[in-house]
């Protein structure tokens, strides 16, 4: 009985756990930030959202990407000029912990473009690294 109830304890204290609002609205505003450099057609800055590491990865329909600067590549090619890209709106359901100093955000994407209107969901892992927060691991379909 003992067994079961510190189970249970362990089990709801580790559900219970919440990413501090001021980390949470840290990497809702990085987010923000991202949204706004992708509207104004800047790959570049919409990339500082992300962890400048080749640890860095990315998976995505067409399998999995180590790496920044391939990353950057991959996005450069699929959205080349600001027709590409169209105008992007985030949408975050949850910014959920995923360990000491990392968050999980799931949440949902959309794009705006002339002749369609291109959307799914997406699993970032954000981790605090040298007290900033970035992404190194974005799961997007």
């Amino acid at each position: 009985m003992f067994r079961i109830l510190f189970l249970l304890f362990i089990s709801s204290s580790i559900f219970a756990q919440t990413v501090p609002k001021a980390d949470a609205d840290s990497i809702r505003a990085i987010m923000g930030r991202q949204q706004a450099a992708w509207n104004r057609g800047d790959m570049d800055s919409f990339m500082n959202g992300y962890w400048e590491s080749d640890s860095l990865r990315f998976l995505g329909k067409e399998g999995i990407r180590y790496g920044y600067a391939p990353t950057l590549k991959r996005y450069k090619e699929h959205y080349p000029d600001k027709a590409a890209m169209g105008q992007l709106a985030f949408t975050i359901l949850s910014v959920e912990p995923a360990g000491t100093d990392q968050a999980m955000v799931l949440g949902l994407w959309k794009l705006q473009r002339e002749k369609d209107t291109p959307g799914g969901a997406f699993v970032l892992i954000w981790k605090k690294i040298n007290g900033q927060w970035v992404c190194v691991l974005d799961h997007t379909s």
